[in-house]
């Protein structure tokens, strides 16, 4: 499974993809939303992990991509030290799969890709 991490905090940014790619998953990696877009579209993720506070298209905005103009339901995990009810409850409304509060342990990410991935596999059949 291929994910997209979408992160401007190099340090987070560098942890998150040591630890997914030990867990065996393949990561495409980009510092802002824009990146991140672009990658979308050459690299087609099974799900993205993004930032919601991030420079040139923030995370909201990636959300809406994905969701109205790809009209894509690709799952997508939204990370923020901005973890106040009406940022997430916005999250959601956009289309937010899931949504963690930074500080986080990065086993917890894991394990939240890892349920997102079984109940893809369980919709699927």
């Amino acid at each position: 499974m291929k994910i997209l991490v979408c992160e401007d905090e190099e340090i987070l940014l560098t942890s998150l993809e040591f630890r997914l790619k030990k867990q065996g998953f393949e990561i495409v990696l980009a510092k802002d939303g824009k990146e991140a877009i672009e990658k979308i579209k050459t690299e087609s993720p099974d799900l993205i992990v993004a930032d919601i506070m991030m420079p040139n298209v923030t995370g909201l905005e990636l959300i809406s991509y994905v969701r109205k103009k790809l009209k894509s339901d690709m799952p997508i995990i939204m990370i923020s030290a901005m973890g106040n009810d009406e940022t997430v409850l916005k999250a959601f409304r956009l289309g937010a799969t899931d949504f963690i509060s930074k500080p986080f342990k990065p086993s917890e990410l894991v394990l939240r890709i890892k349920m997102v991935f079984q109940e893809m596999e369980l919709a699927a059949g």
